[in-house]
């Protein structure tokens, strides 16, 4: 489990993240959602301890995240960012053999390169695996980099809008995807999320924050409501029941 007590974080004057405290069960995906600057992408890297808090803490497992050892923090926790830019000419393999750097150092082993090519063959990269990045669509580099977090391996990942660039067809891809790793794999996936159907029909659990603070939180049914989601868009709502799956329809 992922505890989060109270954690703060400014920049500046200005509370990014407000006393947020909340628990992130095991085997489950969780997904942030809320409006542009509600704090959901600075909370998501607070917990991977890519950057600081300035008050708080957080616990992964019942240890706080400052006393993990990196190398062991790497092996526990996988994060893939909004934002990928790596400066030297890399092929999709390459690239996702990074993800076992924590357990070998670059010096892979065959289980290492089974990884590797597992995790390639599960975002359908095979055909393509020793193209460089920059030859790639933009779909076809994010999901590059999904499939590098995938080989980690890690228990926890979190991943800050993965669906950035992809289309329909490779957006749906990626959380069938996410969706196996939990229910296969017992994952615990953790995401931020701007597509709210994407968000009703493929999590377990639903974070919304505004302003820096959770503004609601309860399991998907709970959460995909028209009031609750009219007062934290600020925007109409109208759900709709198909297929068993609670679907938003605005305008």
């Amino acid at each position: 489990m992922i505890e989060i007590k109270n954690v703060t974080k400014k920049y500046g004057n200005k509370p990014v993240v407000d006393d947020v405290s909340l628990n992130i069960e095991k085997g489950k995906i969780t997904s942030f959602i809320g409006p542009n600057g509600a704090g959901k992408s600075t909370l998501l890297s607070i917990i991977s301890r890519l950057i600081s808090k300035d008050g708080g803490e957080v616990f992964i497992d019942g240890k706080e995240v400052g006393h993990w050892d990196n190398k062991e923090l790497a092996k526990k926790i996988s994060i893939l960012k909004q934002s990928n830019h790596i400066n030297i000419r890399l092929t999709i393999k390459e690239l996702v053999s990074f993800g076992r750097f924590p357990y070998c150092e670059g010096n892979l082993t065959e289980e290492d390169w089974k990884y590797v090519d597992d995790a390639i063959e599960y975002l359908e990269l095979k055909d393509i695996e020793n193209k460089y990045l920059d030859q790639l669509s933009g779909g076809q580099r994010q999901r590059a980099y999904i499939a590098m977090v995938v080989a980690q391996n890690t228990e926890y990942i979190l991943l800050d809008e993965p669906l950035n660039s992809l289309d329909m067809k490779h957006s749906v891809q990626i959380m069938k995807i996410l969706r196996n790793l939990v229910e296969e794999l017992n994952k615990t996936v953790i995401l931020v999320i701007h597509d709210i159907n994407f968000a009703s029909c493929y999590s377990d659990y639903i974070i919304a924050l505004k302003d820096g603070v959770i503004a609601s939180q309860g399991n998907t049914n709970q959460i995909i409501d028209k009031n609750i989601l009219s007062d934290i868009y600020e925007m109409d709502f109208k759900i709709e029941n198909i297929e068993d799956q609670r679907i938003c329809i605005y305008f």
